[in-house]
């Protein structure tokens, strides 16, 4: 966590405190829920980057060679709207794909059509037809969940994010580019 992060965790903890101080339930049980959810989103957006990473390095002590480079402070954009968060680099050869998450910070970055905590995008640089956006919900039972979906080509119903879709776009960054 950065500093800037901390010191905003921080300042929400006691406005938090003095809205509750001062009788302002509204207030202070909006400020719960708003860090609960960033909670929520950072964790969610850690092991999302975490699974690319991981199994990025398990190809590459296999015999492949990805490079991976991360940048925080992100910014992208769904719609009008503009999501800051991480994104991931993996590189090999000629090939790309970019792993983006992130959530609106402020107002004036608008917020995300059709519900959701957090946005993600799988991007392969060239290959349109193999990008998927991620959408965070809760289920409900109160667990987070990524839940993956096609963003060109055939439609895809919206289905739960695991392990084997990460493999899948690793294995697509390797597929041989002369086929």
């Amino acid at each position: 966590m950065s500093e800037l992060e901390e010191a905003w965790a921080l300042a929400l903890a006691k406005a938090e405190a003095h809205a509750r101080a001062a009788g302002r339930t509204d207030i202070s049980e909006y400020l719960a829920l708003r860090s609960s959810n960033d909670l929520i989103r950072k964790t969610a957006s850690k092991w999302l980057l975490g699974m690319f990473a991981t199994a990025a390095g398990e190809a590459n002590r296999a015999g492949a060679s990805i490079n991976i480079s991360t940048e925080d402070g992100h910014r992208f954009k769904v719609g009008n709207a503009s999501m800051v968060g991480s994104r991931l680099s993996l590189g090999s050869g000629v090939r790309m794909l970019l792993v983006e998450v992130g959530w609106p910070r402020l107002p004036r970055d608008g917020f995300i059509r059709g519900g959701g905590l957090a946005i993600g995008h799988l991007k392969h640089l060239g290959i349109k037809s193999a990008n998927e956006e991620l959408r965070l919900v809760l289920r409900s039972n109160g667990t987070p969940s990524w839940i993956a979906q096609k963003k060109h080509g055939a439609p895809l119903e919206p289905q739960e994010f695991h392990e084997a879709i990460v493999r899948n776009h690793i294995a697509i960054l390797l597929a041989d580019s002369r086929k």
